[in-house]
């Protein structure tokens, strides 16, 4: 699971963890039904250039963890799998169609989450070691600046009052970007 894989351009390792349901959460997930989704969703992962990393179908929700390429969107991609196999589930189990009117089979929305092999704080701490001139959030590294001064921040210690740091950032009332001179 820690190994990258390789674009034409690109080195990546994104992870998903997606769940979505069945519409009222009807336990239809059954036999062969659970199969041909099984079949469906490796279908439409294969298309897209998505590599299943683990699945699960229970009897009213589908989870996968999936390693997608950085061009396939995510929502695109539940889209195709719940499109896709609920208009073939339709089409190919009678009962279903009984079940669930309205050529619904899933739930709206689903459950998305990345993972990986580090934590937030990891990777703010990597970021952080990158440059030792200052604990910004945001650095250019070989940018010195003071410690605990932020952009405009220093001002403030100069005697410029938060007026002028807002008329100097923009914000405050009446700014314009196009004056009229």
């Amino acid at each position: 699971m820690s190994d990258y894989r390789h674009g034409s351009h690109t080195t990546f390792s994104i992870h998903l963890h997606i769940v979505w349901i069945t519409k009222y959460r009807h336990k239809v997930l059954r036999g062969e039904v659970a199969e041909r989704v099984r079949a469906l969703v490796r279908e439409e992962c294969q298309k897209a250039g998505v590599d299943i990393l683990q699945g699960h179908i229970s009897p009213d929700h589908v989870h996968v963890m999936v390693s997608i390429p950085p061009h396939v969107t995510i929502s695109r991609l539940i889209q195709r799998m719940k499109g896709k196999s609920a208009y073939r589930l339709l089409a190919e189990f009678p009962h279903l169609r009984k079940r669930f009117w309205g050529h619904h089979v899933w739930a709206r929305g689903y459950f998305c989450r990345s993972s990986g092999n580090v934590t937030d704080e990891v990777i703010k701490a990597y970021i952080a070691q990158q440059s030792h001139d200052s604990d910004d959030v945001f650095r250019i590294e070989g940018e010195a600046s003071p410690p605990g001064d932020t952009p405009l921040g220093g001002l403030l210690g100069r005697g410029a009052s938060p007026s002028t740091l807002a008329r100097l950032s923009g914000y405050g009332r009446g700014f314009s970007r196009h004056r009229r001179l």
